[in-house]
């Protein structure tokens, strides 16, 4: 078993191209994991600003081929674009990479608090589609435990902002006159994740009237829940009209485009337009109207705030200490196939002389301590071995152990293609089973 990841996030490519890429996120961990024997399971993260791509797999080389030819085929770009601007990662370091993004240390905005969630979606949205493994689950699972050690144990846990946070203070700075966010109408495109982040920021903020648009028609469920109106077609022209804030974060492909914008607005009447959807929910080019300012992720990126130096540091240990233990729980499980083999291998052996002992003596007292005695041996003996299998597992001397079981037994072991534990590879052994000895009153007795 082998950690692979491909990531593509707002640090390595614009974020058009990142969007290009996050739409095709439906269905490739599946596809995947469906489509080759080199990927044992697979989990899908794409945010506003990344996507990523984490797999359990037996042949790094043939997994990368197969999930960038699989990228290629959902998206416009050529296998070759991809496999030159997608960052891949093996071993430990995907492990500290997504460490460090659900802690937020790689996001846009050092810090956020959204990522965390969408990191533990993700590996329920595996789950559900029944592409991840063991392996993945762990990963995801104490990669989720190493973000709240960093949000518990950090000054990065109060400090830290979300993309909207920084979103909403850069449009607060744009608003004119000594108007605030109680006298703004605001209209809310989406109903995800993210518009629900915004919905309570902007009542945080103090903001009285939100009207809600959904493509899906889902805006009633979401105002019912959160607060808001509702918005319907008919109705969504003229909120548009009166609207002194709108903000996308629905991401559907419906595009509100700059013409329809410059008929419905009351002319001199501002509007600051936040796009936080990656394929955009505005037109770019509306930032060309007068009296309208665009905020878009891009944006957020520039103007992030860069957090106190020493919380960073503190938060940058947590997550290189949770990735060093994790990383040696791994290795350390590597070994369980071989010792279970050596268990097994010691057992047979075991029951064949216990049997010559009841063959000789019966079911008697005798022979029930001297097979008492020969399994408390056993349990010693096989104690330093076991111990030791697991410190060089941890060092990553697996095959070392796995030699030495072979060259001193006469076992031939293979590491299993499956999560450690989760099958037991066969042991030759000509052992036979030990019959049980009936209970007697004389054996009770005795």
């Amino acid at each position: 078993m082998v950690f692979l990841s491909l990531v593509a996030s707002h640090s390595q490519l614009d974020l058009e191209t990142v969007a290009q890429i996050s739409a095709s996120a439906d269905g490739l961990a599946a596809a995947s994991v469906n489509g080759s024997a080199a990927i044992n399971g697979a989990v899908v993260l794409a945010t506003c600003n990344r996507f990523e791509v984490y797999a359990d797999v037996s042949h790094v080389d043939d997994a990368t081929d197969h999930l960038v030819n699989a990228l290629a085929e959902s998206t416009s770009l050529s296998p070759d674009f991809l496999a030159r601007h997608l960052t891949s990662l093996e071993g430990e370091p995907v492990i500290e990479h997504l460490f460090s993004v659900g802690a937020g240390l790689d996001s846009a905005v050092v810090g956020e608090r959204e990522i965390a969630g969408q990191v533990r979606r993700a590996l329920t949205q595996a789950q559900t589609e029944k592409t991840t493994t063991s392996n993945l689950n762990r990963l995801f699972q104490n990669a989720t435990r190493a973000a709240k050690d960093v949000g518990s144990n950090t000054d990065l846990g109060t400090q830290g902002k979300s993309v909207v946070s920084v979103a909403l203070d850069l449009a607060e700075e744009l608003m004119s006159g000594d108007r605030d966010w109680s006298e703004q109408d605001v209209v809310l495109f989406g109903t995800g994740s993210y518009a629900g982040a915004t919905m309570a920021l902007l009542k945080e903020r103090g903001v009285k009237r939100v009207s809600v648009y959904s493509h899906s028609g889902r805006a009633s469920d979401f105002t019912a829940k959160r607060g808001g109106f509702p918005l319907s077609d008919e109705l969504l022209p003229q909120a548009l009209r009166e609207a002194d804030v709108i903000v996308g974060c629905s991401g559907g492909g419906h595009q509100i485009s700059r013409a329809e914008l410059e008929t419905l607005r009351v002319k001199n009447h501002p509007l600051i337009a936040i796009d936080m959807a990656l394929t955009h929910d505005f037109d770019p080019t509306l930032v060309e109207l007068a009296d309208a300012e665009l905020i878009t992720l891009e944006s957020v990126r520039m103007a992030a705030p860069t957090e106190q130096a020493m919380a960073v540091h503190a938060a940058s240990r947590i997550v290189k200490k949770a990735t060093t233990e994790f990383a040696t729980a791994q290795r350390e499980r590597e070994a369980d196939f071989a010792i279970v083999a050596l268990r097994q291998h010691t057992k047979a052996v075991l029951d064949q002389e216990i049997a010559k002992v009841r063959a000789q003596h019966g079911c008697t007292a005798a022979a029930e301590e001297v097979e008492m005695a020969m399994r408390r041996m056993v349990r010693q003996l096989l104690h330093v071995p076991t111990v030791r299998a697991r410190e060089l597992a941890g060092e990553g001397r697996t095959d070392e152990y796995v030699s030495a079981l072979e060259t001193l037994y006469g076992l031939e072991l293979s590491e299993p293609q499956v999560s450690p534990l989760a099958e037991v590879p066969p042991v030759r052994s000509t052992a036979s089973p030990v019959a049980s000895c009936p209970v007697t009153e004389e054996s009770k007795s005795a």
